[in-house]
């Protein structure tokens, strides 16, 4: 079966990331996988990308510029909703007709618009669509926050100016999107439990097929090795507990830092002696500019394409921490399971599919900052911290090791295509 995996970036972002690592974990089971992308960064020819044009960044212009002018001209929100109003169709390309199989990921900012998705729907190929976000069975939203309108019809969009209307972009775009799936047969795939839920209770995927498959993880690229030399590795103190937080945008708000810094100063006013001990390692863009938000020495790494420098920042850590507060199933736990360094974050989203409460590391409860620190606490002073980096790493690869999601998907395209 030759598989082709379309997404908008190669390596950019955690959608990328995870579509490349399937790609990779099913061509090593003899599957013929290939990536399409609009963004290619690497001669990787297991990767190919649109062929070049300058209206490709003017499609991705165009559509930030309809959002800015329905929005009255506000930036806010800008990258929080996508229209899918443009985009490139690649039915005519190579890549496509030879491949038995589409399986979509991350489509948006201009790469696919819903012309270019229905079109793909009609070709007669079977396809596969892994959510990994709320994007594909919302009207304009990646998340959706406490917004649950798309269970039935999507208007007054909270994340417009002025809250919206009865017949803003959000109504237009989903009704557009159940014209495009109309007759359509996708299967849909939740990164996680959660985010598979979440895509049940949506009116537009009402009579698809919703399934959960995980992201794979590469474990002889995250694995465990040795903390005092990945330290030396990566110019890390020796001397200090080392908490690790990392994101995309390392100030995204909804990546929880207002939270993290909470913590640590109620860290620092509750355990004052090992609070004089952390150091916070922060890995994204913008990490050079958050010195000042927290009251540990802060090590700062913009953001690491690397993944063997990923790697070697997991095994420098003592413990990863992620406060986000809506997240689907982050790669960057999963990453740090497999390295054997254990986690501590909200019970949100799919995060309590991926940490054991007490097992491989700590779920606070949701947008408490007191038990976030307590959690912090809990692995940073754990009396046998030899047995969470065990329960983390076996974790990791039974749920996420790269020949058993291989296999779920092979399976899952053999479904889709009505094959036994």
């Amino acid at each position: 079966m030759r598989v082709l995996i379309v997404n908008t970036s190669e390596n950019a972002g955690g959608a990328a990331i995870a579509a490349r690592r399937l790609m990779e974990a099913l061509n090593r089971q003899g599957v013929k996988a290939k990536m399409l992308v609009r963004d290619k960064r690497t001669e990787a020819i297991t990767v190919a990308a649109l062929p070049p044009s300058p209206l490709l960044r003017a499609k991705f212009m165009w559509e930030r510029f309809v959002i800015w002018q329905a929005n009255h001209f506000s930036k806010k929100n800008l990258f929080q909703i996508d229209l899918a109003n443009t985009g490139t169709d690649i039915t005519s390309l190579p890549e496509f007709q030879e491949a038995d199989l589409i399986h979509l990921h991350w489509v948006n900012q201009g790469f696919l618009s819903l012309k270019d998705i229905r079109r793909i729907l009609e070709s007669g190929k079977p396809v596969v669509w892994t959510l990994h976000d709320q994007w594909p069975f919302t009207g304009i939203c990646h998340y959706s926050g406490t917004c649950d309108k798309y269970k039935t019809q999507c208007h007054h969009c909270p994340l417009l100016a002025g809250g919206g209307s009865p017949d803003d972009l959000s109504a237009k775009t989903f009704r557009r999107k159940r014209q495009m799936l109309r007759g359509a047969h996708v299967v849909f795939v939740g990164c996680s439990q959660w985010m598979a839920g979440l895509a049940r209770q949506s009116a537009l995927l009402t009579g698809q097929e919703v399934t959960s498959v995980p992201n794979a993880i590469n474990a002889g690229m995250f694995c465990p090795a040795d903390s005092a030399r990945a330290r030396l590795q990566c110019n890390l103190p020796a001397d200090r507990k080392l908490l690790l937080f990392g994101a995309f945008k390392a100030s995204d708000p909804r990546k929880g830092i207002d939270y993290l810094k909470e913590a640590c100063r109620i860290l620092l006013e509750k355990h004052a002696a090992l609070a004089s001990r952390i150091g916070l390692v922060v890995v994204g863009r913008g990490a050079d500019d958050l010195h000042d938000l927290f009251p540990f020495p802060v090590y700062p790494f913009n953001y690491v394409a690397d993944e063997k420098q990923m790697a070697c920042l997991y095994n420098a850590a003592d413990a990863f921490v992620t406060p986000s507060l809506e997240d689907n199933l982050p790669n960057t736990i999963v990453e740090s399971l497999s390295c054997g360094t254990p986690c501590v974050g909200f019970r949100v989203g799919g995060i309590p599919e991926m940490i054991d409460h007490l097992q491989n590391g700590y779920l606070a409860e949701a947008r408490n900052a007191d038990d976030l620190a307590e959690g912090i606490r809990f692995v940073l002073e754990h009396e046998r911290p030899e047995e969470l980096a065990q329960h983390a790493w076996h974790a990791a690869q039974s749920r996420y090791g790269e020949t058993h999601v291989a296999a779920k998907y092979i399976a899952l395209y053999r479904h889709a295509a009505g094959l036994k």
